[in-house]
């Protein structure tokens, strides 16, 4: 009897080390439905962040939050359990917790929570209070307050999950948020086309900005902190953060500022425009592509710019202006709508809308050919 005890025991620890290990080869497969199968596939991807070191990728899906190694495209982890399909994703400015927007499982689709995850474990830290449809979130510079965008803006501890306080003198669903580079300034962009500047330790409303004429998409502080930069379809409009000034209103959308803060990108159907920030002279246009410019980003040294059109990245010389490189996108893979630089400046992510794909900056060579990123359609059986 104890023989057949001691075979009963080495064959579940058997099977537990075996399952162990091809779950963790086939990496589709982690924390399934009960009673399902098998996985087909990663899900539909809605947001990709670099991690602030850039060793991480994190693809908030439709199915959870993937972790990928940003070097070698190998899955590092799935997070899920706790969350329905996941909208947006972000760092803190030291790598360590991911915060996340989801849906509320088994209520209304409109109600969104957030989640903070330990990036190194994958366990969820905490869970804050939900709120009704939340389009932007963003952490503080010192990493300790997480700021939620929806109608108003509510602001949360990050080593409680407290709310600290809830800034209501939005009136209409904000859009984007942008903490100035010392974090006492935030910026919201509402839907109506308003932008409130609020003090963040105290929660006054410093400034209102109002002349946008159309929904506000996107805010952005210049390195120095002394410039916001806004986006509707009207253009960028420029604005004196010390004043609420408008300075000017610049031709094209989806701006970027230099490193150093002294040229700002956009991109238009002529191509993409450089400013100077002190003058706002156009110094240059780079054109070449022969399609719509979706997205422009420098790289970490503010060297070079990426852009992408529908097919191709491209890669310029912001000094002379030529066009350095040219990738094109994989046949079949769906349109490239947005592109990112690594911290390190080496490696391109470029994103269509059911993959991710690393180049190699350098070459332009494609780095993840063993499809890690592939196959973002999911099935379970």
């Amino acid at each position: 009897m104890k023989n057949r005890h001691f075979l009963i025991l080495i064959t579940f620890v058997l099977t537990t080390i075996f399952t162990s290990n091809t779950s963790a080869q086939v990496s589709p497969q982690w924390h399934l439905p009960v009673g399902a199968k098998a996985r087909l596939g990663k899900g539909t991807i809605n947001e990709v962040k670099y991690s602030p070191d850039g060793t991480r990728l994190a693809v908030a899906s439709s199915i959870g939050i993937w972790i990928y190694d940003a070097q070698t495209g190998e899955a590092l982890d799935l997070i899920s359990g706790y969350t329905g399909e996941v909208y947006s994703v972000a760092f803190s400015p030291d790598g360590n917790t991911l915060a996340s927007v989801s849906r509320v499982l088994g209520r209304d689709f409109n109600i969104n929570t957030i989640h903070l995850w330990d990036v190194s474990t994958g366990m969820l830290i905490r869970t804050l209070p939900g709120q009704w449809t939340i389009y932007s979130i963003a952490f503080s510079p010192d990493g300790n307050t997480l700021a939620t965008g929806s109608k108003g803006i509510v602001l949360s501890e990050v080593s409680t999950g407290k709310r600290i306080k809830t800034l209501t003198g939005d009136t209409s669903w904000v859009h984007s948020l942008s903490f100035s580079p010392n974090g006492n300034t935030l910026a919201g962009g509402g839907r109506d086309g308003t932008i409130h500047l609020w003090d963040v330790s105290t929660g006054e409303n410093i400034r209102t900005l109002t002349e946008h004429e159309q929904g506000v998409s996107r805010v952005l502080f210049s390195p120095d902190g002394n410039t916001l930069a806004s986006e509707s379809r009207e253009g960028i409009f420029l604005w004196d953060v010390s004043t609420g000034t408008h300075i000017r209103t610049l031709t094209g959308g989806y701006g970027s500022f230099s490193p150093d803060g002294n040229i700002l990108a956009s991109r238009s159907s002529e191509g993409i425009g450089l400013f100077d920030m002190s003058t706002g002279e156009n110094i240059k246009t780079l054109t070449g592509q022969t399609n719509w410019v979706y997205s422009v980003a420098f790289s970490p040294d503010g060297n070079t710019i990426s852009s992408v059109s529908p097919r191709e990245i491209h890669l310029w010389d912001v000094s002379t202006g030529e066009n350095i490189k040219t990738t094109p996108g994989l046949s079949g893979h769906g349109r490239i709508d947005s592109v990112a630089f690594s911290p390190g400046g080496n490696i391109l992510a470029s994103r269509s809308g059911r993959e991710i794909r690393l180049f190699d900056v350098s070459t332009g060579a494609h780095q993840n050919a063993n499809g890690t990123y592939k196959e973002y359609h999911e099935s379970i059986v």
